[in-house]
C-alpha cells in the first residue's frame, strides 16, 4: 500500500467510525421514541406494542425453526429469481443494444411491457403454479429483468464511438468485442442494475409470499398478522427490513 492510499485510508477510518456511531444512536432512539408511545397511550399498544416486546418476540422467532426454514424459503427465491434476470438482462443487453435495428424494433414493446406491475400478474402466477416457489420466481424475475435490461443497454450504446471502430477496425471476434470493448464500459452500467434488481426481486419475493402464501418471511407475518400476534409480526417486518436494506447496499 502506498503513503498516500494509507493516509486516505486513515482520513476515511474516523468518518466510517462517526457514521456507525450516529446509526447505532439513530437506532437506539427510534427504540426509544416505540417504546414510550404505546405506553403513554398515543397508540393503543394492541396496533403498536413497545419495541422491548418487540424485542422479545424477535429473539422467540429467531429460537425457532420455523423462523429459519422461512428465511432460508425467502432467500432462495430472492436469489434464485435475481440470478435468472440478471442473466437474462445481460444477454439480451448485449444483443439488443448492439444491433441498433433490433433495439428499435423492440423499443416499443419494451415500453410496453416494463410499466405493467408486477403484482398485477399475481392472479396469473397463482393460476399456473399456486402457491409454490415457481410463483414466486415468475414475480421475481418479471420485476427484477426490466431495471438490469435497460442498464444494459444504455451502458452499450454508451460505449465509445472510437472503441468500437478500433475493435471493428482490428477485426475484433464477438467475444473480444464484448471483453474489450463493451465490458469496461457496461460494468458501471451493470452494477446499478444489479443494485436496483435486488432491491425489486426482494420487495416481489415479499409481496408474492404475503399475498399467494407461498413459504417464506411473507406468509409468515401474514400468519402472525391472522393470529393476533403483533409484536412478531413488527420483529418479522423488522427482519424484513433488515433483509432489504442489505440487498439495497
Amino acid at each position: 500500500m502506498t503513503p498516500a492510499a494509507a493516509t486516505r485510508r486513515r482520513a476515511r477510518s474516523p468518518a466510517l467510525a462517526s457514521r456507525a456511531v450516529l446509526g447505532t444512536l439513530g437506532l437506539l432512539g427510534v427504540g426509544a421514541v416505540l417504546e414510550v408511545i404505546p405506553r403513554t397511550g398515543l397508540v393503543s399498544p394492541r396496533y403498536l406494542p413497545p419495541s422491548s416486546e418487540i424485542a422479545v418476540a424477535l429473539v422467540r422467532e429467531a429460537a425457532g425453526a420455523a423462523f429459519w426454514r422461512a428465511l432460508l424459503d425467502t432467500a432462495i427465491g430472492w436469489a434464485l429469481g435475481l440470478a435468472i434476470a440478471v442473466v437474462a438482462g445481460v444477454v439480451l443487453g448485449v444483443v439488443l443494444g448492439s444491433v441498433r435495428a433490433l433495439r428499435a424494433a423492440t423499443a416499443s414493446t419494451i415500453e410496453f411491457l416494463r410499466p405493467i406491475p408486477s403484482v398485477a400478474l399475481i392472479p396469473v402466477a397463482v393460476l399456473l403454479f399456486g402457491a409454490q416457489l415457481r410463483s414466486v420466481l415468475l414475480l421475481v424475475v418479471y420485476a427484477a429483468f426490466w431495471p438490469m435490461l435497460l442498464q444494459v443497454i444504455h451502458g452499450v450504446a454508451d460505449v465509445d464511438p472510437v472503441a468500437r471502430d478500433t475493435a471493428l477496425s482490428y477485426r475484433f471476434t464477438a467475444w473480444a468485442k464484448i471483453r474489450y470493448v463493451l465490458w469496461p464500459t457496461g460494468l458501471p452500467y451493470i452494477m446499478t442494475g444489479l443494485r436496483l434488481s435486488a432491491a425489486v426481486a426482494l420487495i416481489l419475493a415479499i409481496t408474492a409470499e404475503l399475498v399467494i402464501g407461498a413459504p417464506g418471511l411473507g406468509k409468515e407475518i401474514g400468519l402472525a398478522q391472522a393470529s393476533s400476534a403483533v409484536p412478531a409480526m413488527y420483529a418479522l417486518i423488522l427482519v424484513v427490513t433488515s433483509v432489504r436494506l442489505e440487498a439495497a447496499a
